[in-house]
């Protein structure tokens, strides 16, 4: 309670150990985002194998007993894809680590992605800005889990184009839970639950729509389960300002990529990213979005 009472009389320092927090968190996530996937995969190859009494055909004499290797998010360690040099903890330290060894590995010199201290730097932004919203509350806390959660699912459906139910489901479920506890959402139960259920038959239904007009389909049912997740957090009222949201910026980026990027035209783009996007804008700034339009329509 002490802590509590200082926090809430120095936003400074609740908003500095929530930015540190999301770098140590947002250099985690990178390990969750490369490896989770490595993980599904690898268990559904198993289950079909399995399923169809064979042995798994990328189990060769020279991987065999790399494959049978138990992955999980904390082991093995970290090491280098090239010279599988193991990190060590001074060569993890979010963001100070890259510039000292010059974004470069220490000991082959590979260089590592920019893509790991800016998901760290983000991570820790968009923390931070949780913090400088909703102060030093039990809501801060529970939000700092749906930004690091919807961090994850957007880098994990650009690279793979899926929205694993390890994150989506437990994110729906924690909505849920933070809205029968009185914390600040200003979302009832009763909302939330109705948010859960429309949101993921929504775009069921024009998953359904579009399949039957085109025989393709459009989106992937991780789309329905993130909607649901986002409309559990933020109840069945965001979800249209989430969806044009989503859309609008979806399109724009969809058509700025085939014009400047010469993407493929027929290449399939992930929607949960955008959908992240949206529900983490409206999550923050929702009221004011809402507030600046009201004002600008009874003008």
């Amino acid at each position: 309670m002490a802590i509590l009472q200082v926090l809430q009389q120095s936003p400074a320092t609740l908003t500095t150990i929530c930015f540190l927090l999301g770098l140590l968190v947002g250099s985690f996530l990178n390990v969750v985002i490369y490896r989770l996937p490595l993980m599904l995969q690898r268990d559904w190859r198993q289950q079909c194998c399995e399923f169809l009494e064979i042995e798994d055909p990328q189990a060769t004499n020279k991987n065999k007993a790399l494959s049978r290797t138990k992955l999980s998010l904390v082991k093995p360690a970290s090491y280098c894809p090239q010279c599988q040099h193991e990190i060590r903890a001074w060569e993890n330290i979010p963001l100070v680590s890259y510039a000292l060894l010059g974004g470069k590995c220490a000991n082959c010199k590979l260089r590592i992605p920019a893509r790991y201290p800016a998901l760290e730097l983000a991570t820790g932004v968009l923390s931070a800005l949780v913090a400088v919203k909703f102060g030093a509350t039990l809501l801060t806390l529970a939000l700092l889990l749906f930004v690091w959660a919807l961090v994850s699912l957007t880098v994990i459906d650009f690279d793979h184009q899926l929205l694993p139910d390890d994150i989506t489901l437990p994110l729906l479920w924690l909505g849920l839970a933070v809205n029968t506890q009185e914390l600040g959402t200003g979302v009832t139960a009763q909302d939330s639950v109705l948010g859960a259920i429309v949101g993921y038959l929504s775009l069921w239904s024009l998953y359904w729509v579009f399949k039957l007009a085109t025989g393709k389909e459009g989106m992937g049912y991780g789309d329905f389960k993130l909607l649901a997740a986002l409309g559990a957090w933020m109840g069945w009222q965001a979800l249209l300002p989430v969806i044009v949201l989503s859309s609008l910026v979806g399109a724009a980026f969809g058509v700025g990529s085939i014009l400047l990027m010469g993407r493929d035209k027929s290449a399939p783009m992930p929607f949960g990213p955008f959908l992240a996007g949206a529900g983490l804008i409206i999550m923050i700034w929702g009221n004011q979005i809402f507030s600046f339009y009201v004002t600008r329509l009874l003008l």
